[in-house]
């Protein structure tokens, strides 16, 4: 039998480091210890390292291959001849975890003490766990609420579960009809969107967990039985593993997440599946935030629609041009508006109208709407202006809004190749006229501003437009921009005269693009008010009517 040095308490750490040959046997210690010849044969353990290998007793008792490795470095397959610290090996026996330590034995052979760290290194293994799924989970938070897109979030969220969860993964969202969208990825693939019809009841707990109720567990789901459409194409092998669980939303389910494992993976484990409805969850807000702006997107682009002013063109002979621009850069919409109904035929007047609600913003943009509707309403009286104006006069000061409003009416209509003009200004600046031969006129209109006194009066005035002339409606953003050399100066009504000088014969559209290019530029990077400018102009001679 091999002599083995086995340190007392008051001896050095290493057993090749003691020089006396005393304490207790080898054999007696409560570690085990297994006894390896220079070639790696086993010439003798004690019977704790017998309990623990899987062929005990005979001098060809194998061990793991880990440790079989580690004495064939350690001796080259000669002796084992220290010369300074000698390294440690660790690995598995059955399903414990050994740390093992060299000794020189007298033979040149090796004895290795076998340290059970089972606990300590399920302990390491289970933080290394939990560290990697907060990094999951923080990258999963940053990446998916980075997106407001609906189909563009789950098809990260799919991406993401198929790469760190499973080898598959189906986002199924609530039905659009009779309809589900569902988002598949396979790992290391891009996610693919389709549209199903299928009866979520054919996989255990779906429906349920599509009504926002707590997960089936995986061990209670058959994956033979998973129906056709949950299997993605490409999928490696059959399903061996299944995890349903629900993506909660605000309040309301945002569908269900399905994550799918091949035969020759693993099941998942408890903590897998608790970490898949962690991760469901964050993907479940994700989504819901990207569905409540998207919802709220179209909304705003649905009201943005009404509330925002026309595109205008040639009517009846007649050409419109216009042009607006909100008080804020981040802002489309606001107080000032204008619109254009046209008559029935070129014998009807059309009725033009451009105002401005006191304030600025959505509030004023929500009056703004409101008086807009109103006229629409009032259009059947739109030939009489004072009537038109009493009316709006009337339901402004029976609203809860304290605001008021200035405007200009216009009824139009093209008569012998000339444009017939009646204009009514309540409590706003008067239309200017760009004649032919470069005058600017102004329009004698005159009157009370709407939905602040108990009742409007006004001035309507008779214009007529020969050929190339054109009227400008603005609104006082543009002849109150404050800007200049020092900055506080107004634009004021002079530069605008003598602008327009500069703009007779020019179309109308070129007119109201220079205006205001004229009032942003002499604002520089200053704030403002909304800026409006509507213009009317009669054909040049030879234009079709």
């Amino acid at each position: 039998m091999p002599t083995l040095v086995i340190p007392s308490p008051g001896s050095p750490a290493h057993p090749r480091e003691a020089d006396v040959r005393v304490g207790p046997t080898w054999k007696e210690a409560p570690w085990p210890v297994v006894v390896l010849d220079a070639q790696g044969t086993v010439v003798d353990q004690n019977p704790a390292a017998r309990l623990i290998l899987t062929d005990t007793g005979a001098a060809q008792s194998a061990v793991p291959p880990w440790l079989a490795e580690a004495h064939r470095s350690l001796t080259g397959g000669t002796r084992f001849a220290p010369a300074g610290p000698s390294p440690m090996a660790a690995g598995e026996i059955g399903d414990r975890f050994f740390e093992a330590r060299p000794g020189p034995v007298a033979d040149g052979g090796v004895a290795w003490w076998l340290v059970d760290g089972t606990g300590r290194h399920r302990a390491e293994a289970s933080l290394r766990v939990a560290k990697k799924q907060a990094e999951i989970r923080a990258m999963v938070s940053s990446t998916l609420l980075a997106s407001l897109n609906v189909p563009r979030c789950a098809a990260v969220a799919a991406q993401l579960a198929a790469e760190h969860l499973a080898d598959a993964a189906l986002l199924v969202l609530p039905p659009v009809g009779r309809r589900h969208p569902v988002t598949h990825a396979l790992r290391g693939r891009p996610a693919e969107h389709s549209s199903l019809q299928f009866d979520p009841r054919g996989v255990p707990g779906l429906a349920e967990t599509l009504q926002g109720f707590p997960p089936v567990p995986a061990r209670w789901i058959d994956p033979g039985a998973l129906p056709e459409w949950v299997v993605p194409d490409g999928f490696g092998g059959p399903v061996g593993s299944v995890i349903v669980t629900p993506l909660p939303g605000h309040g309301v389910s945002a569908g269900a997440l399905i994550l799918l494992r091949s035969s020759t993976e693993r099941a998942f484990t408890p903590d897998e599946e608790a970490f898949a409805r962690l991760f469901a969850a964050r993907a479940g807000a994700a989504l819901s935030a990207a569905r409540l702006y998207s919802e709220q997107s179209a909304i705003t682009t649905t009201l943005m629609r009404e509330l925002l002013p026309p595109a205008l063109e040639s009517l009846h002979g007649v050409d419109y041009a216009g042009r607006y621009r909100a008080a804020s850069d981040h802002e489309r919409i606001g107080g000032d508006f204008y619109d254009v109904h046209p008559g029935a035929d070129a014998s009807r007047e059309t009725f033009v109208v451009l105002g401005d609600v006191a304030g600025k913003g959505l509030d004023a943009a929500v009056l703004t709407g409101k008086i807009r509707n109103t006229l629409q309403a009032l259009l059947p009286l739109a030939a009489d202006h004072q009537q038109v104006l009493t009316l709006l006069n009337g339901a402004l000061l029976g609203s809860h809004h304290p605001r008021f409003a200035t405007m200009v009416l216009a009824s139009v209509r093209r008569e012998d190749g000339r444009v017939r003009l009646r204009l009514t200004s309540a409590g706003h600046m008067p239309p200017l006229i760009v004649r032919a031969d470069g005058r600017v006129e102004e329009a004698a209109t005159h009157g009370t501003l709407v939905g602040a006194l108990p009742s409007v009066t006004v001035r309507t005035a008779g214009e007529t437009l020969a050929p190339g002339e054109t009227c400008l409606l603005y609104t006082d953003g543009i002849t109150e921009a404050r800007g200049g050399p020092l900055g506080d100066e107004l634009f004021g009504e002079d530069r605008l005269r003598q602008a327009l000088v500069e703009c007779a014969g020019m179309p109308g559209e070129a007119i109201v693009e220079r205006v205001q290019m004229l009032a942003a530029q002499w604002l520089g990077g200053g704030s403002h008010d909304d800026m409006a400018t509507l213009a009317i102009s009669a054909p040049r001679a030879g234009r079709d009517a």
